[in-house]
């Protein structure tokens, strides 16, 4: 796939989640949040199609989409690794554990695996400062994290995490 190649999208997941709320303006920020969570990201098509359905300019949903954060317009992975690098953590090793996972995973922070199942981001706080370094896998929070601690959290999602540390 190239660059400028769209990844095909299912518009019928979007059926029930329009369902379920007005269609108004109002309704976006909810609608985009669960169309995130069905998709793993917001695909164009269904930016578009939320922005018919909700009867919004595609300018204003797109403005939304690209505002928050916690939308993603690129593909994520089925499981997120987040890594604060706040200053409690970032004096605690944390940029080790950024590396670390960077290896085992095969990926650089922002981005995602080739088969979906693991993005990896960075943030500047997490606010759980005295827990440092933390990590967040699938939303569980893993203070004081060490390389050992988050082989095990990421057992299963990236492939020899854990084995190899067995050898």
């Amino acid at each position: 796939m190239n660059a400028t190649a769209e990844p095909t999208c299912d518009l019928t997941k979007l059926d029930p989640i329009l369902a379920r709320y007005p269609a108004e303006r109002r309704s976006l920020v909810m609608v985009l949040q669960d169309a995130q969570q069905a998709y793993q990201y917001l695909p164009r098509p269904a930016l578009e199609r939320i922005a018919e359905a909700l009867k919004v300019p595609r300018s204003h949903v797109y403005h939304l989409a690209t505002f928050y954060k916690a939308f993603s317009l690129e593909p994520r992975g089925r499981h997120i690794c987040t890594v604060c690098l706040g200053t409690a953590c970032h004096v605690r090793g944390a940029q080790r554990l950024v590396e670390h996972v960077e290896r085992r995973a095969g990926i650089k922070a922002g981005a995602t695996t080739p088969d979906l199942e693991l993005t990896l981001e960075t943030v500047n706080c997490v606010g759980a400062c005295a827990l440092g370094p933390v990590v967040i896998v699938d939303g569980e929070y893993l203070g004081s994290a060490t390389t050992t601690k988050l082989d095990t959290a990421l057992k299963g999602i990236v492939k020899g995490a854990v084995e190899e540390q067995q050898a």
